[in-house]
């Protein structure tokens, strides 16, 4: 797929969407190679990634729901039904977080952050390339102290996303995507880009 098609092609593909099969090992570290070639400001190399299939599907859902039991009062039953299923109802579940140095002396931590999520984004369209599909999470299981422990991440450690990944199960349409001349602006003119009016 040419590099214009994948990025503008890509979609986030709905949970109930997303079915049997997942890639193989090779595609898998392809797509993990496009994540590593994210910018990198120090070479510090902050994204990490956790790679769930097979029985650890269980075993994070239990996880989610254990963590969402302990730390929230009563929490709604749709909430808790999520952390029981989403784990379960996709091939593959990768979640990326971020090994932090907050001490680092040039590098500010929101810095590798951002490098963690340029590679979430790299992974994603890698994904949609290869004819896949994926749905980008975060929601309370990437806040949650006990899911960060739970997965033996330190203390440093923040996850990023979770991503459900899979076949979709049938064409999903492109969502609307703001134009051009609602998101960047010339300046110091201050007026809209790609208006049209020969800038």
């Amino acid at each position: 797929m040419e590099a214009f098609e994948a990025l503008l092609g890509r979609r986030t593909v709905p949970l109930p969407k997303l079915g049997e099969p997942g890639p193989d090992d090779a595609t898998l570290a392809r797509w993990l190679e496009a994540a590593a070639a994210a910018p990198d400001h120090g070479k510090l190399v902050p994204f990490r990634f956790l790679i769930v299939r097979g029985e650890g599907r269980r075993k994070l859902a239990s996880l989610l729901e254990r963590a969402l039991l302990s730390e929230r009062d009563s929490p709604p039953p749709g909430e808790l039904e999520k952390m029981r299923t989403n784990p379960l109802r996709v091939p593959l579940v990768l979640i990326a977080w971020a090994e932090l140095r907050p001490d680092h002396p040039k590098i500010p931590e929101i810095e590798q952050i951002e490098a963690v999520a340029a590679a979430v984004e790299n992974l994603l369209v890698a994904i949609h390339a290869t004819g896949f599909g994926a749905k980008w999470a975060t929601g309370f299981p990437a806040y949650s102290p006990t899911v960060r422990q739970g997965l033996g991440l330190p203390a440093t450690g923040r996850i990023v996303a979770i991503i459900y990944v899979g076949t979709p199960k049938a064409e999903q349409a492109l969502p609307p995507r703001p134009a051009v001349a609602d998101i960047a602006r010339l300046w110091p003119e201050n007026r809209p880009f790609g208006a049209g009016d020969g800038s």
